[in-house]
């Protein structure tokens, strides 16, 4: 029983770890919950959650060939990922979002949301290299745990990452009534200059244009 615990706490600390960082998704995630509703950036959350757990699977299993192709092809992956967010961030920056926030819950679409959610997490593969370290830290998976114990702690990477999501688009969204149309639109340009800022450093990093 103490091992199960053990497990629990330590597989949802890794969820909640993997989710925390506030990186593109989750400015996607404060976006779409300002704009269209809380319900709209939980389920780009949710999304984001499965890609992590895909991840973590890939992680656990020590698929060697993957990590290997990963390790060859990191900087054509990150270019890759980066050119994708590039026109996002422009979308969102020449995007008016007047009519979503007149009519937020009704044009929420779950299956989208979760989609784009889980394919802007995904095309970051080098999360890897942060599964592994935490992985270590946590002891999970480990030949001592049995199997049931090893498919429970998966379960709670998953929900430790839907946590971090719920809590996050809960808290946005109390303060979104605060915002008028105008507030929107200039939240709308700066994430998405945010995005782009970070976008242009990823593929400057990848082509060695810059080390830092």
């Amino acid at each position: 029983m103490e091992q199960l615990i053990s497990i629990i706490i330590g597989c949802i600390s890794i969820g909640v770890i993997l989710s925390a960082p506030m990186g593109p998704i989750g400015i996607l995630c404060v976006q779409r919950t300002l704009n269209k509703g809380r319900s709209s950036g939980l389920y780009t959350g949710i999304g984001a959650a499965v890609s992590d757990i895909f991840y973590c699977l890939l992680g656990g299993l020590g698929i060697s060939v993957v990590t290997q192709f990963i390790e060859t092809n990191s900087k054509v992956l990150q270019i890759v990922g980066s050119v994708i967010l590039v026109i996002y961030a422009l979308y969102m920056i020449i995007h008016n979002p007047v009519n979503r926030v007149k009519d937020s819950e009704v044009n929420v679409n779950p299956t989208r949301d979760m989609i784009t959610g889980f394919l802007f997490t995904v095309s970051n593969p080098l999360i890897l290299f942060l599964i592994f370290p935490l992985f270590a830290r946590f002891s999970f998976p480990s030949s001592d745990i049995p199997f049931y114990g090893i498919i429970i702690g998966y379960v709670f990477i998953a929900l430790g990452a839907m946590l971090w999501w719920a809590v996050i688009t809960y808290a946005v969204d109390k303060v979104r009534s605060q915002f008028n149309i105008k507030s929107m639109i200039k939240i709308n340009r700066v994430m998405g200059s945010i995005l782009l800022a970070m976008s242009l450093y990823g593929i400057a990093n990848a082509a060695g244009l810059i080390t830092f």
